[in-house]
């Protein structure tokens, strides 16, 4: 249904853009402003990994340097059936993470030095199988997609306010440009944020499954949204808004949220999540072990890190 519905909107997103180019009313400009918008965005295809993980200055580990972590995303790797992804840490206080890469065979994970931190080791190995899940759905290749899309409307909506169009010099064409101008990008915005709400939730089920343990990310997505809501920074994403929607957890701190929001309630996830388990929320103690190996951890049972 995720599917069916991501495709839908990624239709409707495509017909934004369509109508946007018609009012306008210059096929030369639409082909102008699309050829733009690709270009910039097969650039950010092909390097956005390795600009992203630049930017949050993530340190790349594996087996020697960060064995038990190592272990524990190369375990979920084998349950989705995914080739392993490289594996970064960001000296980052949130507790959060992503998953970015064009392809399986290209991926890559990320954790924040926090979320190691405040997590059990069954909690951070919820959160790994979520990020594997988007690796598994090629997520970054749709949210490419529709960037590509999004990008070609807002640069429509910019030369139909600087260059003009055929309607200007018709009844009533100025407000016509003004208002296609300014209402266009948010129409692609709405749909854009739709598509990550949809990709989210999919993401956390398919998630559940690979893990074994649906409570496991149901706790963890709880225990990050109240540290993040807390107000615990992370000035990279605060600086970066528009990677926001990569994290698991809506990184920023009093930014748009409801229609425009990329992140579904976390409360509606872990009510997702508690159904897929059959159980009442998983209770977790007070304490906080460490992010591997700890004391504290949500369930009796051995977890996939070792």
């Amino acid at each position: 249904m995720n599917t069916l519905r991501t495709g839908m909107l990624l239709a409707l997103m495509t017909g934004i853009f369509v109508a946007v180019g018609a009012l306008i009313g210059g096929s030369s400009g639409v082909m102008i402003a699309f050829g733009m918008a690709l270009a910039m965005n097969l650039f950010a295809y092909w390097n956005s990994d390795k600009v992203l993980l630049r930017m949050y200055g993530a340190r790349q580990v594996d087996a020697a340097s960060a064995p038990e972590l190592y272990a524990m995303v190369e375990r979920l790797a084998g349950n989705a059936g995914l080739p392993m992804p490289k594996v970064y840490i960001m000296e980052n206080p949130q507790p959060n993470a992503f998953a970015t890469g064009r392809n399986p065979e290209n991926a890559a994970v990320a954790f924040t030095t926090g979320i190691m931190e405040q997590l059990s080791p069954e909690e951070l190995a919820g959160v790994a199988a979520h990020e594997l899940a988007h690796i598994k759905h090629r997520d970054t290749l749709t949210m490419t997609i529709t960037a590509v899309i999004a990008g070609a409307i807002s640069m429509l909506a910019n030369m139909a306010m600087f260059m003009g169009g055929d309607r200007r010099n018709q009844p009533g064409g100025i407000a016509l440009t003004l208002v296609v101008s300014l209402l266009a990008p948010i129409a692609a915005m709405l749909v854009q944020a739709a598509i990550s709400r949809s990709r989210e939730y999919e993401a956390d089920r398919m998630g559940a499954e690979i893990s074994g343990r649906p409570q496991w990310l149901a706790s963890a997505l709880g225990r990050m949204e109240r540290s993040v809501r807390a107000g615990t920074p992370n000035p990279e994403a605060d600086a970066n808004p528009a990677t926001a929607h990569l994290f698991i957890i809506n990184p920023l701190h009093g930014g748009i949220s409801g229609l425009f929001s990329t992140h579904p309630a976390t409360e509606d996830r872990i009510a997702r999540l508690n159904a897929m388990a059959g159980s009442q929320p998983a209770v977790v103690s007070g304490g906080r072990g460490p992010w591997i190996g700890g004391r504290e951890v949500v369930s009796s049972r051995r977890g996939p890190w070792g």
